[in-house]
This record gives structure tokens, C-alpha cells and sequence, in this order.
């Protein structure tokens, strides 16, 4: 189990420190993806990072976390995480097929309004008015991103979507996890749970990857997904998610930049505003969300 560490500011630069490394990782990760899923088949890549995020994880932490890298309380609950997380994956991968890597990461950060919605509706916690209009702000951005009936939709970003909604329990279960076993165990067992589900399928339909530059992808993407689960679990020991929350946004910048860079695709106003509609929705609740757990000031304390 993972306890957070003193609340200091050194503390909270470190977390964010870790938290914008965690946003860079995820970010490469997609766009190596959206490169190999256009030259090998989908299960494959799908398969490929998460066989190579194992192998990496278990190298980097065995040597010193040994036997107890290996060992969890909730072997169910991992199961089921491991399980969401190669659905979610594929959905994703295939979605980068069709679609910019700046529409599908503006999507995916609609993740804090879903989280809030389910905390509501299924955990039963109180929403205020404000929060509630900030929720329905952010699906109006959605709404802009994906444009439904016009000539701008494509069905790939209903995968998104899917998702993103996916996502958003899944964290849930990552917080429940949380208080009972190591964030690096969690890590490396949603890696190894689809490493040996996809793995028939994967061979099923291999295709020899070509050339240096498509295994370095594949290395680079195993890394880039084992490296960004474990910042992010660290950054989480240093900061609170009320404090790393906004630094998360970072990865659309990253996203844009890399479909910019690599594919050459540059994301067009209704992606830009539906984003900028999400992004401020997002950060609104975060902010609600710090401000509700300030302790309130004794009575005569100096301000």
C-alpha cells in the first residue's frame, strides 16, 4: 500500500514533477501506437504493449521490491482491472486508426466529469449546482468535439467515447485498490493480465514486424506505458489528486504536438473549442474538489 508522503511544497513539486512525466509517457505512447497500427494489425500493437510493459515493469522494479512486486490482496478486483484495460486499449488503438491524436486525447479528459456523474448516481455522493453545471458544460465540449450528424463525425470517436467511460471506472477500481495493495503491483498486473488474455489472439494474426524503426516503436511504447503508470503512481505518494489534477491537462498539449509533428495533422476549431470547453470543465471540479477539503479557519485565527 502506497501512503502519501508529508505535505510540503518540495514534496508537491516532486509529485508534479512526476505527474508531467506521466503525461509525456502516455502522450508518446499514443502516438507510437497510432504509427504502428498503421502497418501492423490492431491486437497485435494492442498485445505488444503490454508484453513489453511487463518485461520492463518486472526488470526495472525486481531488484528491489523482489517477490512482493508479485504479490496482491484482490486478485479479482486485478483481474477485472487487467481485464478493462485491454478492452479500453483496443478501443483506443483502433480509434487512432481513423481519428487525430488531438480528438482523442480531448475526449479522454472528459474522464473527471464521467467520474463525477458515476460518484453521483451510483456511490450516491451529493453533487452541488455548480458542479452540476460544470458537468453539462464539459458534455456540451463533447459534444462540439464529435459534432454528431455532421460531416466532421466519424464513427471511430464513439470508441472514444466508450472509452472514456470505461476509463472512468476503472479509475474508481484503481482507488480501491489503492488501499490494499502497492501501486507498482497494480501496475505490473494490468499489464500481465492482457499480456496473457490477447496473447492467442495476437499470434493468431501476427505479422513479423519490418525494420528497426517499427521494433523501436514497439520498445519505445512498452516504456513509454510502463514508465507513465509508475510516475503516476509515485506522483500520487507526493501530492494529492486535488493538486496533480490540473497538471494532467498537459497530455493534449503533447497529443496535438505529436500529431503535428509526426502525421502532420493539425486539429481543426471545433476540436480546439470543444477541448478548451472540457479542459475548463474539468478544472473547474478539480477546483471545487481542493477547496472542499481545505479545513475551515478556527475562529480568531489571523488571516
Amino acid at each position: 500500500m502506497s501512503k502519501l508522503l508529508s505535505d510540503t511544497s518540495q514534496n508537491r513539486r516532486i509529485g508534479i514533477a512526476l505527474v508531467t512525466a506521466t503525461t509525456l509517457m502516455f502522450a508518446t505512447l499514443d502516438t507510437s501506437a497510432k504509427w504502428l497500427v498503421q502497418t501492423i494489425p490492431v491486437i497485435q500493437v494492442v498485445w505488444l504493449r503490454f508484453l513489453f510493459h511487463t518485461i520492463l515493469t518486472t526488470a526495472i522494479f525486481m531488484p528491489s521490491m523482489g517477490v512482493q512486486l508479485f504479490s496482491v490482496q484482490n486478485p479479482k478486483l486485478q483481474l477485472l482491472r487487467g481485464l478493462m484495460l485491454a478492452i479500453m486499449t483496443g478501443m483506443n488503438f483502433f480509434a487512432l486508426q481513423y481519428l487525430q491524436l488531438a480528438e482523442v486525447g480531448a475526449v479522454q479528459f472528459s474522464v473527471p466529469l464521467l467520474i463525477a456523474l458515476i460518484s453521483a448516481w451510483f456511490l450516491h455522493e451529493k453533487l452541488d449546482t455548480q458542479r452540476w453545471l460544470a458537468i453539462g458544460f464539459g458534455f456540451v465540449g463533447v459534444l462540439v468535439i464529435i459534432r454528431p450528424g455532421s460531416h466532421g463525425f466519424h464513427p471511430a470517436i464513439l470508441l472514444s467515447i466508450m472509452n472514456a467511460l470505461l476509463y472512468a471506472a476503472f479509475n474508481l477500481m484503481t482507488r480501491r485498490l489503492a488501499s490494499s495493495d502497492h501501486p507498482i503491483s497494480t501496475q505490473l498486473a494490468s499489464a500481465v493480465v492482457p499480456s496473457l488474455l490477447l496473447a492467442p489472439f495476437a499470434l493468431w494474426h501476427w505479422q513479423m514486424p519490418e525494420g528497426w524503426l517499427t521494433w523501436g516503436l514497439i520498445v519505445l511504447m512498452g516504456l513509454a506505458g510502463g514508465l507513465g503508470h509508475s510516475a503516476s503512481a509515485l506522483a500520487h505518494r507526493y501530492a494529492t489528486a486535488a493538486v496533480l489534477g490540473p497538471f494532467l491537462y498537459q497530455q493534449i498539449i503533447y497529443m496535438t504536438l505529436g500529431g503535428w509533428l509526426v502525421f502532420g495533422q493539425v486539429p481543426d476549431s471545433a476540436v480546439i473549442i470543444g477541448a478548451c470547453i472540457v479542459v475548463m470543465s474539468g478544472l473547474y471540479l478539480l477546483w471545487r474538489e481542493f477547496r472542499l477539503q481545505q479545513p475551515a479557519p478556527s475562529v480568531g485565527a489571523n488571516t
